[in-house]
């Protein structure tokens, strides 16, 4: 009878703490997100303050090596290749996923990206004192690929440390840091603070205190219990980190949960990318994730920023105060984000998918006709800077965070790396095209470029409707039953699968089901 009342305490503990997060579990998220997302939105936006200043150190290098004056066009290369290596190096990262997470874990390949970090961060903070503008080109790169690596590998670690009733908010946490990074990059590169000529290398080299922060401290939390569990086979230091986690001893459902997605994939394996490419089994999640991952970059969210700043102008706004209005637009980032990771529980991931990328669409068809008629109505300019906040607010709640919670939830353990790659590869390529391929589309269309956006956007919210599952609340395993039923398994199979499932238990439970489903 004791140990009933024990077992009943211990469930009811459990119970009474569920939607509550513990304090390991918080510093585990903000020391991963700060350490690492934070610096993906720094490096975004840290070389737009100060780009006159950073290409007049192009032009004087260039001149006291040869002589002569750069040539306009020489510069301007030189310039796209310093903005255009950033994303480029993060679809490099992207690609080292899969083997640095497998063989390294989480929590290691984080460890070793902070590397890359700390080495761009003092290239760039001494180009100027080395008087050698190719290695701010490098390190571009350099940084790139940290970010890339970031970009996947964290929204992946904390989704797999969470318990499932908060694995949306805490899934929110990393563009909650990226938004942070973008905003202190914008208010440290004020021209009364960092951004001028003499502390433009300071506002580069900031990016690796972070990273140096992190390596100190994140060695001393646990690695992903799935991790350990599934793929180091170590069931010991999975109860250990995941008692750690929880903050209460009893974790044996949690433990059980894992065996039985380890068991239902020891038949297949690891996945690379090319076999979840040719999977059958997965490929409605990989078409949802490639789908939301080229409706988030591809829907126009660096032409709203690229045209804030004229769109802010024509309203009236002074040149020398439009700085500060683009730091407004930065808070209204972080604000809206910050309310994503407080409503993504109760609203659950579709909805905010829906109204962000709806909110998006509604604003690019707005924004195209109050571009092209405030020349001739005077209160059209006020109505573009309605579209762009609202454009702002969509992105932040929705298109931004949950595309990378989607990639943790959809997939099981042995895919998720390859899926992450997948994933974090479309978003970098994408956002490298769109930076490409922007200013011709405004220099041949102007206004009517937004047109395409909201296409965009409509078709990705269409897809979302009646294709992408709600998945909040739901255990990884329970959410690959959901998808199997798209990718062309018979609901009736799924059903015997299921039953035999619950009146078999143990471990002989998932062989019957492994079994059945090989038939």
């Amino acid at each position: 009878m004791k140990l009933k009342g024990e077992n009943r305490e211990s469930a009811d503990y459990k119970e009474g703490s569920k939607g509550k997060i513990t304090l390991l579990l918080a510093l585990v998220a903000l020391i991963s997100a700060f350490g690492s997302s934070f610096q993906y939105g720094y490096n975004v936006s840290v070389i737009n303050a100060p780009a006159p200043y950073m290409q007049d150190f192009y032009n004087q290098t260039y001149f006291n090596r040869h002589g002569v004056p750069m040539d306009s066009g020489f510069q301007m290369l030189l310039w796209s290749l310093t903005v255009s290596m950033f994303p480029l190096g993060g679809l490099f990262g992207s690609l080292m996923v899969w083997p640095l997470v497998n063989n390294c874990g989480r929590k290691g390949t984080l460890l070793i990206n902070n590397l890359f970090s700390i080495a761009a961060a003092i290239l760039m903070g001494t180009s100027q004192l080395a008087k050698t503008f190719e290695v701010i080109i490098l390190s571009r790169v350099i940084v790139g690929i940290y970010a890339g690596l970031a970009s996947n590998v964290v929204p992946m670690f904390l989704g797999e440390v969470s318990p499932k009733n908060l694995r949306g908010a805490i899934g929110v946490v990393p563009q909650l840091f990226i938004t942070l990074g973008i905003l202190v990059a914008q208010i440290l590169g004020l021209n009364s603070i960092l951004g001028n000529a003499k502390g433009w290398p300071v506002l580069l080299g900031l990016t690796g205190i972070p990273s140096l922060i992190q390596l100190l401290i994140l060695p001393f939390f646990p690695e992903s219990p799935r991790y350990l569990l599934i793929q180091k086979g170590n069931e010991e230091q999975a109860r250990q980190a995941l008692q750690k986690l929880r903050g209460w001893d009893d974790v044996d459902d949690e433990i059980e949960e894992m065996r039985q997605e380890d068991q239902s994939e020891k038949e297949e394996g690891h996945f690379s990318v090319l076999s979840l490419c040719t999977f059958r089994g997965l490929r409605w999640q990989l078409i949802s994730i490639v789908v939301m991952m080229m409706g988030q970059q591809l829907s126009g969210v660096n032409a709203v920023f690229y045209y804030a700043d004229r769109i802010f102008q024509s309203a009236g706004v002074d040149n020398n105060n439009v700085q500060y209005v683009t730091v407004s637009i930065g808070a209204i980032n972080v604000v809206m984000t910050l309310l994503a990771v407080f409503i993504v529980e109760s609203l659950g991931r579709r909805i905010l998918l829906l109204a962000g990328f709806g909110l998006c669409c509604v604003s690019c068809a707005t924004l195209t006709l109050a571009l092209n008629l405030q020349a001739t109505v005077s209160w059209m300019s006020y109505l573009s800077i309605v579209c762009v906040i609202v454009y702002i607010i969509g992105h932040a709640i929705g298109a931004s965070p949950i595309p990378f919670v989607m990639i943790t939830e959809m997939f099981l353990q042995s895919s998720r790396p390859a899926a992450f790659m997948v994933g974090g590869s479309v978003h970098w390529l994408c956002n490298f095209t769109v930076g490409l391929v922007f200013l011709y589309m405004e220099a041949g269309l102007g206004p009517y470029s937004f047109l395409i956006f909201c296409a965009i956007c409509l078709a990705t919210i269409l897809y979302i409707f009646f294709i992408v599952p709600e998945t909040k609340n739901k255990t990884f395993m329970e959410i690959n039953r959901i998808m199997a039923k798209r990718n062309k398994v018979e609901i009736q199979e799924d059903k015997e699968k299921l039953e035999v499932f619950h009146t078999v238990p143990g471990r002989q439970a998932v062989r019957t089901v492994i079994s059945s489903s090989e038939l």
